[in-house]
């Protein structure tokens, strides 16, 4: 059984950066597209990032395009998410997440297996 642990999440300022990570252990996941999603207070769960594990394609939601970057590094089984410039609507609790599509996706239906969130709060 897989489990996903986040951290590295915190309070910081509008246009700092922050990097999350995400830390497999149980068994590889070199073999799943890992992706980072997103709940703010009041809102509904929301795709960030994911990351292929055929071909390490990434793909991001248009708000954070030029701002963050997702990468995996089998060796340590982990993946991380490096925020920068952050602004204050990406204030929320960050989940990652693993699944078995070969192609991307941002579907959260498609990823079975969820860590229990990093906490990022942005002031502005």
């Amino acid at each position: 059984q897989v489990q996903l642990v986040e951290s590295g999440g915190g309070l910081v300022q509008a246009g700092d950066s922050l990097r999350l990570s995400c830390a497999a252990s149980g068994r590889t996941v070199s073999t799943y597209t890992m992706g980072w999603f997103r709940q703010a207070p009041g809102k509904e769960r929301e795709f960030v990032a994911g990351i292929t594990w055929l071909g390490g394609n990434s793909y991001y939601t248009d708000s954070v395009k030029g701002r963050f970057t997702i990468s995996r590094d089998n060796a340590k089984n982990t993946v991380y998410l490096q925020m920068n410039s952050l602004k204050p609507e990406d204030t929320a609790l960050y989940y990652c997440a693993a699944g078995r599509s070969l192609a991307p996706t941002t579907d959260g239906t498609a990823f079975g297996l969820w860590g229990q969130g990093t906490q990022v709060t942005v002031s502005s």
